[in-house]
């Protein structure tokens, strides 16, 4: 048997292949600013429920 070319899986079933591109215009923002950011939304959602009880 041949062996095939391109190392994709045979069982992957038309699943989208990801790879790691270095698009220079792409956004990039640090995990540690996601973390941050959702932090101090959660805070503010959670002042407003204190302030204003519903």
């Amino acid at each position: 048997m041949a062996k095939k070319q391109g190392g994709r899986l045979l069982s992957s079933a038309g699943l989208v292949n990801y790879y790691e591109s270095e698009d220079r215009r792409a956004v990039h923002i640090s995990p540690i600013t996601v973390m941050v950011v959702a932090a101090a939304i959660g805070i503010i959602i959670l002042t407003i429920n204190i302030v204003f009880p519903g």
